[in-house]
């Protein structure tokens, strides 16, 4: 697809410029040299209405108590903050708290987001919502909104993933969607953005693109964390609360990040609270199959953003793999990268097979049933509460519930052979894997 190149404001925003005051980007949605907006003519219109009405609604109290009343009457917040004692056995004895954004209406934090962007849509006065999704949650959770406030629904998905998540493709056509499964290149959560932005193009006048993570062109990544950001601000203030102080470190899963920036930001005044995402890591980073941009990837733009990519030496994008379809993206949001370079928030990255166990531990040790997505951040925190010991306080974004999982994590711990069909336990009461 054609871009906009805006290359006097790419030249204005060199690598080491700082993030303005207050964590916001710049007037152009620049992070440091990171972010700003790469776009068809066709819909630089669009994204202007969409940054004026959103200015606009955050001053609007009549917006903001209507949000509030959603998030707190709809989606079930504030959500809990769980702590996992015997999980965090097997974190070098570290006390692990979980936030419970799995808890919320849908299963995933996601419903912060679409909440917030589908009141836009009726304050713009259209009336057909399009999304992409890849583990089908943002997709689920878009559905819902629409169902909610009487928006057509359209939801663009890899054909790989529209498989692996049949439970949520199902989901999404109860509540009301169309869901077109894309076919294209790697037939996941990329290819479906793709399409997702062709459909805009050519039904702009009508149609609102709800961004599902806090990547694309600006205003997407600021206005995406900043409905997010609720999730940071409420685990801070249930961190002081219920266990007398900050977390040594915040840990998220990153694909494109939502979650992850999300509860940074609740944390990113404090300098003495680590924040570290995980990436996933694949078969491992030298297999070539992987999704860890920000450990692997280089600066480069795709669908309207300069962010870390992956890309080879001719600056195409490069496959993205990853067991969990919602991190399985080449890609991740501006501000990520910003973070990674300006050293305030770190990133690891966790393999297929470090996620799956975790998701069985937390499993078997807690009764909580994590998102292969969320997974990745439980082992990221096995990690680095065996590194920091039984003194340590680790607090863990639960992004969503494993529900959706069920026939991925089935397969892979083989619970079910090829056919689908239970398998019996052995001896030792595990099944074959």
């Amino acid at each position: 697809m054609a871009t906009v190149h805006d290359a006097q404001h790419d030249r204005a925003h060199r690598p080491g410029r700082p993030v303005p005051e207050g964590h916001d980007p710049d007037e152009r949605g620049h992070f440091g040299p990171y972010g700003g907006r790469f776009m068809p003519e066709a819909l630089i219109a669009a994204q202007d209405e969409l940054s004026a009405e959103y200015e606009k609604a955050q001053l609007d109290p009549e917006f903001v108590e209507e949000l509030a009343r959603l998030l707190r009457d709809y989606a079930g917040r504030p959500s809990l903050l769980t702590e996992a004692k015997r999980f965090g056995e097997h974190a070098g004895g570290a006390r692990i708290l979980l936030k419970r954004e799995d808890l919320n209406h849908t299963g995933s934090h996601k419903i912060n987001n679409v909440l917030g962007q589908a009141l836009l849509v009726k304050r713009m006065g259209k009336k057909r919502v399009i999304a992409e999704t890849g583990a089908g949650q943002h997709g689920v959770a878009t559905a819902t909104a629409c169902a909610l406030l009487d928006l057509d629904c359209v939801i663009y998905m890899g054909k790989v993933d529209t498989e692996r998540q049949a439970l949520n493709v199902a989901r999404m056509r109860l509540l009301g969607a169309e869901v077109i499964p894309v076919a294209n290149g790697s037939a996941t959560l990329k290819d479906a953005i793709n399409e997702a932005l062709r459909d805009w193009v050519a039904s702009v006048e009508d149609t609102h693109y709800l961004l599902g993570t806090a990547a694309g062109a600006h205003p997407f990544p600021v206005m995406v964390r900043n409905f997010h950001k609720i999730i940071g601000e409420e685990a801070r203030e249930q961190s002081i609360e219920k266990f007398g102080g900050l977390p040594d470190a915040v840990v998220a899963c990153v694909g494109g990040g939502s979650n992850a920036i999300g509860i940074f930001h609740g944390f990113i005044d404090d300098p003495g609270v680590r924040l570290v995402g995980c990436e996933p890591a694949g078969h491992g980073l030298d297999s070539g199959e992987h999704g860890a941009t920000l450990s692997k990837g280089t600066p480069g733009t795709l669908h309207g953003a300069r962010s870390y990519l992956l890309q080879d030496e001719d600056g195409q994008i490069t496959e993205a793999y990853s067991i969990s379809a919602g991190l399985d993206y080449p890609g991740v949001g501006p501000e990520h990268s910003y973070l990674k370079d300006a050293g305030r928030a770190e990133y690891c990255a966790v393999t297929d097979d470090e996620a799956m166990q975790a998701f069985k531990l937390l499993s078997r040790t807690e009764g909580i049933i994590p998102a292969i997505e969320s997974a990745h951040a439980l082992a990221g925190a096995l990690r680095l509460g065996r590194e920091l010991g039984p003194d340590a306080t680790l607090l863990v974004s639960l992004s969503g519930r494993g529900d959706k999982d069920m026939d991925t994590a089935a397969k892979y711990f083989g619970l079910v052979d090829e056919h689908g069909e239970t398998v019996a336990d052995d001896a030792d009461g595990e099944a074959a894997r």
